[in-house]
């Protein structure tokens, strides 16, 4: 008899501890999951404080080669949205059952091919014939704005106000941003910036400018000493001042070409990802976009 009172009060107690958790339960924010920093931050300006946006790559991790742990698998197939960013970027995807609706954000973008030089390391890496860094060019971040703008009003309409109000202020800054770019880079001395890693290619087609990649579209393809003997001459040849890498590669490969061609290095952000530090700042799209705009800026010697 004891034992059965004991099991039963044991019941009774757990019963009584859950009723307060279904209650808050019930109060929680719908969550929305994000592949990468860009369509995180757009999420985070629309949603507002209408749901929990978060990122499913911790900061401080490289986007082409993240794999989430079973943990994170759990938390993004209960979200009730999840955006992704497509173009092969998270091979993770292929196979996973998602409960609630997920988007393939680049269905909706303008992307661009790979031209033949970077293929290779395309289909290597990503099996896709598209460069998958397409949130690069404002343009498609507008595009991308849009949609996400649908994909809430569709889940929760109550919010609809909420969500066209913080998509048009989201879109104003997209275009400004946009405008920076192109009055900054107007007139410009050198047409080339030279990086570690080709994701930069959407921003340089929409600013008419040119990039010289170290390796493909991995950050953690390995360059040939043929691609860095290239390099070096080009630098060289070009009067080239400063050249690029990104806190997500090793940089050791970029840092001894500067040294071997007398010129600095610098980072420039790809926005796939960012850093711990830049999160703990509270960076936002447009902040990193701006920083980006005045290196790229200083370093092709515009007016």
């Amino acid at each position: 008899m004891n034992l059965r009172n004991t099991i039963l009060t044991a019941l009774f107690s757990t019963l009584i501890s859950l009723v307060p958790l279904q209650a808050d339960e019930s109060k929680q924010k719908p969550r929305i999951a994000a592949s990468t920093f860009s369509l995180y931050d757009i999420a985070k300006n629309i949603a507002g404080d209408s749901a929990e946006v978060f990122m499913i790559m911790p900061f401080g991790v490289d986007a082409h080669s993240y794999e989430p742990s079973p943990k994170q698998m759990a938390k993004i197939s209960k979200s009730s949205l999840v955006l992704y960013s497509g173009a092969g970027l998270e091979p993770w995807i292929d196979g996973f059952e998602f409960k609630n609706r997920a988007v393939d954000i680049s269905g909706f973008v303008n992307l661009r091919e790979l031209s033949d030089n970077h293929h290779k390391h395309a289909q290597h890496h990503l099996g896709h014939g598209v460069d998958p860094h397409y949130w690069q060019d404002p343009q498609n971040m507008i595009l991308a704005s849009t949609q996400i703008t649908k994909e809430l009003i569709s889940l929760f309409p109550k919010n609809r106000d909420i969500y066209i109000k913080n998509r048009d202020t989201y879109i104003e800054m997209l275009k400004n941003l946009g405008s920076s770019y192109e009055a900054k880079l107007k007139e410009c001395k050198l047409d080339t910036i030279i990086v570690n890693h080709n994701a930069f290619s959407y921003l340089a087609k929409r600013y008419n400018f040119h990039t010289e990649a170290l390796s493909g579209l991995s950050p953690e393809a390995e360059p040939s000493a043929k691609d860095m003997i290239k390099l070096i001459k080009f630098i060289k040849e070009h009067k080239v001042k400063v050249i690029f890498f990104e806190k997500f590669a090793n940089e050791k490969t970029i840092r001894a070409i500067a040294k071997e061609s007398n010129v600095s290095a610098d980072v420039l952000q790809p926005l796939g990802n960012i850093t711990a530090d830049e999160a703990e700042k509270n960076l936002g799209y447009e902040d990193i976009m701006k920083l980006n705009l005045q290196k790229i800026s200083t370093a092709l010697e515009c007016k």
